[in-house]
């Protein structure tokens, strides 16, 4: 290197390069000590009940294992039946709270569907703060509220996970199944899916070392080979937050008997914009699964 070269790099690039190393460390850990607030959004503000829709329902607490109070809500299936065709244990995803998700409920009553709608630790009324742990925590206390207190044949629970819920979802499917195979739910519905949170995140950061940075798993697609229930994955090309990728790839890693129904319109609302394919999908499913 000649001397203007040198002079050159160290009075101008040397500079440059080390505030672009600066600022990459510092966002690889602004990122490493952030990343709870990433994952979840959650909303203390429960803003409507079943109650808003005309839908009766009981306001109930759940207490986990390791003793937090968790906030639910039960609506038993139509015409005053308890569980109907089926019960649908509820996992909701990373933002707001149960109370922003009431909109499926008119759905699942139609047909012929019990729900229970739980708020993780954190959300809503519950008490505590979310981890991926405390996650899990919960929806075991939810299933355990359903075969245990409520005494309803796991057969006839259909575990429906949205978003961040489909992997806690995946969680208790695979957990349930091991523990008993003769004694496992009925179903599992993932919608609009991530194959794992460090899959989205890679896609998100592409220029960090995600895997060495996140503390979060939340993988759906390692436990799905290891459920022998029958999946339903929804999802849609439009969705903005996980791309459709991740519903075919969770779809791949599925065993039969399996179905993807595709839906049109965005994360949230897809299955508002696509009501007819996403009931009819949801129906085919759940009157398959209870004939079996």
């Amino acid at each position: 290197m000649t001397p203007i070269l040198q002079s050159i790099f160290q009075k101008f690039l040397l500079p440059f390069l080390r505030i672009l190393i600066f600022a990459y460390v510092g966002l690889a850990i602004a990122l490493y000590l952030g990343q709870s607030n990433l994952v979840y959004m959650p909303s203390k503000d429960v803003i409507e009940t079943p109650e808003t829709l005309g839908i009766k329902f009981e306001d109930i607490q759940i207490v986990t294992k390791d003793n937090v109070n968790l906030d639910a809500w039960f609506v038993p299936a139509k015409d005053g039946n308890l569980i109907g065709k089926g019960v649908i244990l509820f996992c909701h995803g990373n933002g707001g709270n149960i109370s922003n998700r009431i909109s499926y409920l008119p759905i699942f009553k139609d047909l012929g569907l019990a729900t229970l709608l739980f708020d993780y630790r954190g959300y809503g009324k519950s008490e505590g703060n979310p981890t991926e742990e405390g996650t899990y925590a919960d929806v075991e206390a939810a299933w355990q509220y359903l075969t245990q207190e409520k005494q309803i044949p796991p057969q006839k629970i259909i575990i429906y996970g949205e978003s961040l819920g489909g992997a806690i979802a995946s969680y208790i499917a695979e957990k349930t199944a091991q523990q008993d195979p003769k004694n496992s739910a009925g179903g599992l519905v993932l919608a609009s899916t991530f194959t794992s949170i460090s899959d989205r995140a890679s896609e998100l950061y592409p220029f960090l070392p995600i895997r060495w940075l996140s503390r979060f798993s939340y993988n759906s697609i390692d436990r799905l080979p290891n459920i022998k229930i029958p999946v339903l994955i929804i999802h849609s090309p439009d969705d903005e937050i996980i791309p459709f990728t991740h519903g075919e790839r969770n779809f791949q890693a599925a065993n039969p008997p399996k179905k993807l129904v595709k839906l049109r319109g965005d994360h949230n609302g897809g299955f508002l914009d696509s009501l007819e394919t996403y009931r009819n999908g949801l129906n085919e499913f759940i009157q398959k699964t209870q004939k079996a």
